[in-house]
């Protein structure tokens, strides 16, 4: 399917071209891209349906606003690059690598609908509900501190809620599945409904920081949106704040599918309270001390 950037790869795939402009324009661009991820296991691929855009040293939001790391440092390298991160000590966040080489702008792939491999990811989300969920050889990574990650634990995560995948509580049949031995509608629908879902259900982590999806060769790849049917219409987007960021949080540009199940909840940032220090009860005082 050809692109305002010029013609799919050999593998068809969205050219680097697509890439090319800020992350603000390509962002609403994406929706209805497919984001796949070949493993031993199999593919899982994911049509996206809604994401953020970071725009480096302009955006007090993004992880490049204070200049080059090593953790960032992709985002400052060719464009068309998946740039991963580890936030909070839990989870995984991908982002695809917009503008050319020197500059940072990126967009946070927030959620999608798995449109292949679903068995797989529904059983790769049990398996994160049930204790075992880090993709094989993750590493905890630190935060940058005040790098502005993209939403916070209750939002990032992304897996805090029920969505009937086992863990505790869980329903007795297998973890996902409906008593017809496939994965429900309700939790086909949670799959990849947040960051971290998505890079769950992908088996996404930081092996994959710098993998060209570009390239027909590399494992993780980017599609074009496959053209609506003759019934079908084109879906409508909408637009507004970021998730869960407290810097910039009222700049619109979070981009989503209208209507689209799949989409995330919007939750505002929510400073962290720190609980004030309780000193050890006094022997033979009945009060508390603080």
């Amino acid at each position: 399917m050809p692109t305002q950037d010029g013609e799919p790869t050999a593998g068809g795939l969205l050219p680097r071209g697509f890439f090319a402009g800020s992350s603000l324009a390509v962002a609403p661009r994406l929706l209805g891209c497919v984001l796949e991820h070949e493993t031993s296991e199999g593919l899982v691929a994911v049509a996206l349906t809604e994401v953020e855009a970071y725009n480096g040293s302009g955006d007090p939001a993004s992880h490049a606003y204070r200049g080059r790391t090593g953790r960032n440092a992709v985002m400052f390298g060719e464009p068309g690059h998946a740039y991963v991160y580890f936030t909070y000590g839990m989870h995984f966040c991908v982002n695809l690598v917009c503008r050319p080489e020197g500059t940072a702008s990126a967009v946070l792939l927030r959620a999608g609908r798995v449109i292949e491999g679903i068995p797989l990811a529904a059983a790769r989300r049990a398996a994160g509900r049930n204790g075992a969920g880090r993709v094989a050889g993750s590493q905890a990574q630190p935060s940058d501190p005040g790098a502005g990650d993209s939403g916070g634990p209750a939002d990032s995560d992304g897996l805090a809620g029920s969505d009937g995948l086992g863990g505790s509580g869980g329903p007795s049949r297998p973890a996902g599945m409906s008593t017809a031995g496939g994965v429900s509608p309700a939790v086909e629908r949670e799959l990849a409904r947040g960051p971290a879902r998505l890079c769950q259900a992908l088996a996404i982590d930081r092996s994959l920081d710098g993998a060209d999806v570009c390239s027909p060769g590399s494992p993780l790849r980017i599609r074009p949106t496959p053209g609506p049917g003759p019934a079908q219409p084109v879906p409508d987007v909408s637009r507004g704040p970021r998730v869960g960021i407290s810097a910039a949080a009222d700049r619109p540009w979070r981009f989503w599918l209208t209507g689209d199940p799949t989409v995330s909840a919007y939750r505002r940032h929510v400073p962290r309270v720190r609980a004030k220090p309780v000193s050890p009860q006094a022997a033979g005082d009945e009060n508390i001390h603080r």
